[in-house]
C-alpha cells in the first residue's frame, strides 16, 4: 500500500507526497534519492507523519508519527547494499517487477539513503 508522508519544509509548511511504505519490526523506512528535496528537509526536521488509506474503504486509515533515528547511505562500505537490497525489495513489492530497481536516474548517479524511523505513535479509524 503507497502511503502519504508529511515532511516539513524549510518554510515550516507540510510537504506532503505518496511514497512506497516499507517496514523492519517496529521500525518504519523511508528510501529516498539523495537529489529530493525531502532528504534536506528530513535532516533538518526529523519528525514525520504517514497517512495509509485502504484502497476499499477511505474512511479506514492509520495515521504513523515516527521521527528519525538513524539513515544510511547507499555509499556507505559496510550497509551501503542493505540500502540498495530494501529499495529492489520495494520495487518488487509495488511493481512486480524483478529487481533490480527500474526508476533510478542514471543521468545524475543517483544515489539512495535509507532513513529508519522510530515509531512515536499510532492512530487508525474505521473499519476494513
Amino acid at each position: 500500500m503507497t502511503a502519504i508522508v508529511s515532511v516539513t519544509g524549510n518554510d515550516g509548511r507540510s510537504n506532503l507526497t505518496p511514497v512506497w511504505f516499507d517496514y523492519e519490526g517496529d521500525t518504519v523506512l523511508l528510501n529516498l534519492a539523495t537529489h529530493r528535496k525531502k532528504v534536506g528537509w528530513l535532516r533538518g526536521h526529523p519528525q514525520v507523519t504517514f497517512v495509509l488509506m485502504n484502497p476499499a474503504n477511505a474512511y479506514h486509515w492509520l495515521s504513523i508519527k515516527a521521527t528519525v533515528a538513524r539513515e544510511v547511505s547507499e555509499d556507505d562500505p559496510e550497509e551501503g547494499p542493505r540500502v540498495t537490497a530494501q529499495l529492489d525489495r520495494i520495487w518488487t513489492k509495488y511493481t512486480g517487477n524483478e529487481p533490480p530497481y527500474g526508476l533510478r536516474d542514471p543521468s545524475i548517479d543517483e544515489r539512495r539513503v535509507l532513513f529508519e524511523l522510530s515509531v512515536d505513535r499510532v492512530a487508525t479509524f474505521g473499519k476494513p
